[in-house]
């Protein structure tokens, strides 16, 4: 991309030294010029939902673990009790 938007090339030759399809490139630099926090989503910087979504699973996670710790140790104690 920074040989498009910085270098000064243009998409075709930038596209054929990239090894990439100019439609593909070109693609890539209008999510970029459009919005460059939303460019390359799944691939860098995530969009806010995205972030969030990721928080929640991280504390989902967090939360299954805790849990199964304490079924755990419920179950260990009443088998001890009895």
């Amino acid at each position: 991309m920074r040989p498009v938007t910085e270098q000064g090339y243009n998409k075709t030759e930038a596209a054929k030294r990239l090894g990439l399809d100019r439609n593909v490139l070109a693609r890539w630099v209008k999510e970029f010029q459009d919005d460059e926090s939303d460019a390359f989503r799944g691939h860098g910087k995530l969009t806010s939902e995205g972030e969030e979504l990721r928080r929640l699973r991280e504390e989902n996670r967090r939360l299954k673990m805790g849990r199964d710790i304490l079924k755990k140790g419920t179950a260990f104690f009443a088998k001890e009790s009895s």
